[in-house]
């Protein structure tokens, strides 16, 4: 097992080396790759392999449903630790969500505030030995961004109305004008709502996908390194840039929950937006 380990590193360190290498685009081992070099002919681990973004995406769920079982089924008065922690991110959260929204978004807090753990944590994976960061793959990405999209079309239909909605797409015609333009408008509005899960998934994997590249780079070029100065173990490189990962990952986080509450502020029916509530 060590010496798959080694062959995966090895890997990717040529691959540092040779930016221009035919067989693969620099990326970390993680268990499941190490696993299919050691048993590849197996169906199920060829399997767990194709899947492997969406098998790390479900470790992390599972984290996160195992942690927020144990401490929100039996909260104490005087909350301690890891509750104190939680109940503090929750609070931020929800302020968070209601100065974009108004008070209308408490309703949406645990929809966004869901989206902005399960998101940040599989950024932060990557630095766990042996996990991917999902979201660094479109499919994890397009997945979440069409969550988004179906979550804001339903909270839009449900607060408005279908004729209101259908009223709001084409621009709110009031007037001669606005009814010689809402033919023109509804299908830019229309076009509209579509393009945003096509940014949001864009946006977030791209990004990921950058910070995990440099950290398979910094490795590799850090094995490279060792190599040369004849090393027992390569250059911890990628060490330099684990703070700007996690901060990386932090932003990318908060920028698709952002968005995510001012698509759903955008629906909401006028009186509801922070404007009018302030």
């Amino acid at each position: 097992m060590a010496a798959e380990g080694a062959a995966a590193v090895e890997r990717v360190a040529r691959h540092a080396a040779d930016p221009h290498a035919a067989d693969a685009i620099p990326e970390l081992p993680n268990a499941i790759t190490l696993i299919s070099q050691r048993w590849h002919d197996q169906p199920a681990v060829a399997w767990l392999h194709h899947w492997e973004n969406l098998v790390f995406a479900l470790v992390v769920a599972a984290g996160l449903c195992a942690v927020s079982w144990r401490y929100a089924r039996r909260p104490s008065m005087i909350p301690r630790s890891w509750q104190n922690l939680l109940e503090l991110l929750v609070e931020s959260i929800d302020r968070f969500v209601q100065g974009i929204i108004g008070r209308a978004g408490r309703a949406h807090t645990p929809f966004i505030g869901t989206l902005f753990v399960y998101i940040w944590l599989m950024n932060l994976s990557v630095l766990v030995p042996g996990m991917k960061s999902s979201t660094a793959s479109l499919n994890t990405t397009v997945g979440l961004a069409l969550v988004v999209f179906c979550y804001v079309q339903w909270i839009g239909l449900k607060a408005q109305g279908p004729l209101a909605y259908l009223d709001h797409l084409a621009g709110s015609p009031r007037d001669v004008a606005g009814w010689a333009l809402a033919p023109l408008m509804l299908p830019i509005h229309v076009l509209g709502e579509l393009i945003k899960p096509l940014s949001l998934s864009l946006r977030l994997g791209f990004n990921v996908f950058a910070e995990d590249l440099l950290l398979a780079v910094l490795v590799g070029l850090g094995m490279t390194a060792g190599v040369a100065l004849h090393l027992p173990i390569g250059l911890p490189l990628q060490a330099l840039v684990v703070p700007l990962v996690v901060i990386f990952s932090t932003v990318q986080a908060l920028v698709f929950s952002l968005l995510s509450s001012v698509y759903i502020s955008l629906v909401l029916p006028h009186h509801e937006s922070p404007s009018e509530e302030g």
